[in-house]
């Protein structure tokens, strides 16, 4: 078992309501046109696939998918859409579980690498990536850049979101790079909040470098979005693609 923190029943039945957004076609349609690309004619491997957000609209483009998730609980929901047989899932960590076969693909979005709470965790996810790639085979990461120049000195917190049913900010720990997302969700028209937070630790694009290195990994490109924007030092977040050498 990781440090990742284990999705329970309830955030689980509530996170593709809450995550609508992240569900549209306009945010799922540069994805999937990315991931299918890399894919080509193998398989593809999703690390983390969560209620199948991503895995099975990509498996309904026709590409192979199999996932490994580590909660039960969002594997049952993302079970409910599509059968093992057309989607099969591991249960279990993303850093040393193992599943039959090798990929042409393997991917991890929507940060979820930071679930991973140890450097060392992290650099097992890019050899476990590496151990189900076939040679010429990529690995494909989403990954916000840490906000830290939004941070003044002596200020720990930075907000991501100040909606009508959404407040949410980040507090930062600089030494262990750990940063917790703290969420207060509007429940009802009675003024209730719903409190919650999540623990992740952050890294830098050249630290994720470095991991892809020790896993014999090469970067093959890094951009801003799905839709392959060029990455810069004002970008907010990067889609980077290693590549196992043939």
């Amino acid at each position: 078992m990781t440090s990742s923190e284990l999705w329970t029943r309830a955030t689980a039945d509530r996170y593709d309501a809450e995550e609508t957004e992240m569900s549209s076609a306009a945010v799922l349609g540069p994805t999937l046109a990315f991931l299918a690309e890399l894919a080509g004619d193998g398989r593809a491997l999703e690390f983390a696939i969560g209620t199948g957000r991503v895995g099975v609209p990509l498996r309904e483009r026709g590409v192979p998918v199999v996932g490994i998730e580590l909660s039960e609980h969002m594997a049952a929901v993302l079970r409910r859409k599509i059968d093992e047989d057309t989607l099969p899932v591991a249960v279990g960590d993303m850093t040393s579980t193992v599943v039959p076969g090798e990929f042409n693909l393997v991917y991890l979005v929507y940060n979820t690498i930071t679930n991973l709470l140890t450097q060392d965790e992290q650099v097992e996810c890019f050899r476990n990536a590496a151990r189900h790639l076939e040679p010429g085979g990529r690995f494909v990461i989403e990954l916000g850049v840490p906000p830290l120049r939004l941070l003044p000195p002596g200020q720990v917190a930075v907000p991501f979101d100040v909606s009508e049913h959404h407040l949410g900010f980040d507090t930062f720990d600089l030494v262990e790079q750990i940063l917790v997302s703290h969420h207060f969700t509007r429940e009802g028209d009675d003024g209730r909040y719903r409190r919650s937070n999540s623990r992740h630790r952050y890294a830098w694009p050249a630290e994720l470098d470095l991991m892809a290195r020790i896993a014999g990994l090469e970067l093959e490109r890094r951009v801003a979005d799905w839709d392959g924007a060029p990455f810069t030092q004002d970008s907010a977040k990067h889609i980077s693609v290693w590549r196992k050498p043939a």
